[in-house]
């Protein structure tokens, strides 16, 4: 049997996502946080299981909920790629 690495959040091993993270820091559940933002909880869990971009708006509002900024919830904190518009 070979064991294959994952870098998915929320599975062994694996840090948790953001949302997650701060989720827990905040003491509120998947349900609470669903509620407050205006989604369901599946929608939460698959937004912390990294099944899930969620909308930009949708973004900004669990961002705000839990005190933080959408790019440190969801930014890739690589490099940005370079592009006609982005020549670096």
């Amino acid at each position: 049997m070979v064991l294959r690495e994952t870098s998915k959040p929320g599975q062994a091993g694996a840090p948790d996502h953001p949302v997650r993270a701060l989720r827990k820091d905040e003491r509120l559940t998947q349900a609470e946080l669903a509620g407050a933002v205006g989604v369901s909880r599946q929608t939460i869990v698959a937004v912390e299981q990294g099944d899930y971009a969620p909308s930009v708006f949708l973004a900004l509002r669990i961002a705000h909920q839990l005190g933080s900024s959408v790019e440190t919830l969801f930014g890739s904190g690589g490099p940005v790629p370079h592009t006609a518009e982005n020549p670096t």
